[in-house]
């Protein structure tokens, strides 16, 4: 879980959940602050040897269903197009 604070009040809100047994990384924003780039590592790392041997895992994600899970980079903008945060 992620949170982003505002500089000038001070408050927190969660911005960003990932799937189980992930990393977030390389969190990244264009210049114009319309683009935010997250890469989302390891989904599913939580999975011991033996359940992945047997097909237990604690993530599929990104796909869902029975997918193996697979790291994926995000691309996050506004439905407005307007600054990320504003």
């Amino acid at each position: 879980m992620h949170h982003a604070a505002n500089p000038e009040t001070g408050e927190i809100k969660r911005f960003l959940t990932g799937p189980v047994g992930q990393e977030i990384t390389g969190v990244i924003m264009t210049p114009d602050q319309r683009t935010l780039f997250v890469n989302v590592q390891y989904p599913g790392a939580s999975t011991s040897a033996e359940a992945f041997a047997s097909g237990e895992l604690s993530s599929h994600w990104p796909e869902g269903g029975q997918a193996l899970p697979r790291s994926a980079t995000l691309v996050i903008s506004r439905e407005d197009g307007g600054i990320i945060g504003a």
